[in-house]
């Protein structure tokens, strides 16, 4: 399956994206040699491969939650270069 430059400037408007010729005839190239690819895997016989989602066979490596002391609400406040009614000042953003 081919792309035409049509095609891939189809592609490119519903990526809102402006291309040049220049940039159609290199993106028609690199899309056709994806699809290409994407044929000589889909020639391969995986039927009794295994889905992964990895390739390392990981176990969640998250550790236990633990109540621990914090840090009292004085102390934190003093370490912040600016506070306002017992909380941390920040720049507005908008």
């Amino acid at each position: 399956m081919k792309l035409t430059p049509e095609e891939v400037l189809h592609i490119a408007q519903l990526a809102r994206l402006h291309l040049t010729p220049e940039e159609v005839d290199l993106f028609s190239g690199q899309l056709n040699d994806i699809l290409g690819y994407m044929e000589q895997l889909n020639a391969l016989d995986t039927a009794g491969v295994e889905p992964t989602f990895h390739a390392l066979h990981l176990v969640n490596a998250f550790r236990e939650d633990r109540v621990l002391p914090s840090l009292p609400q004085e102390e934190a406040l003093a370490l912040a270069p600016e506070q306002a009614r017992a909380a941390f000042a920040v720049p507005k953003v908008i």
